[in-house]
């Protein structure tokens, strides 16, 4: 699946047959801050590290998001939100 392709199924009513992590940021392009935060909090892994800090920094909890970073190895980003949603989801894939 590529990108574009992913990001196509956002307006499908349930997610696809993806990840956890990949389905956490499908519930996010969807608004459901809820339901992704959800899945990735119980996903410790670098990625799910990484997912994590990404939606803490959306809701603009920049301290959690920077211990959230640091577990996965990744720089705090400094770019746009939907830049960084792009980046992790083409990692993902």
């Amino acid at each position: 699946m590529t990108l574009q392709e992913f990001k196509n199924t956002v307006s499908a009513s349930t997610p696809p047959a993806v990840s956890p992590l990949l389905q956490a940021m499908w519930y996010d392009a969807k608004g459901d801050w809820n339901a992704a935060h959800n899945i990735a909090q119980d996903i410790h892994t670098h990625d799910g590290s990484w997912v994590h800090g990404y939606l803490h920094r959306k809701e603009g909890d920049e301290s959690n998001a920077a211990y959230w970073y640091h577990r996965a190895n990744k720089a705090f980003k400094r770019n746009t939100l939907s830049e960084e949603w792009n980046d992790i989801v083409t990692a993902l894939l």
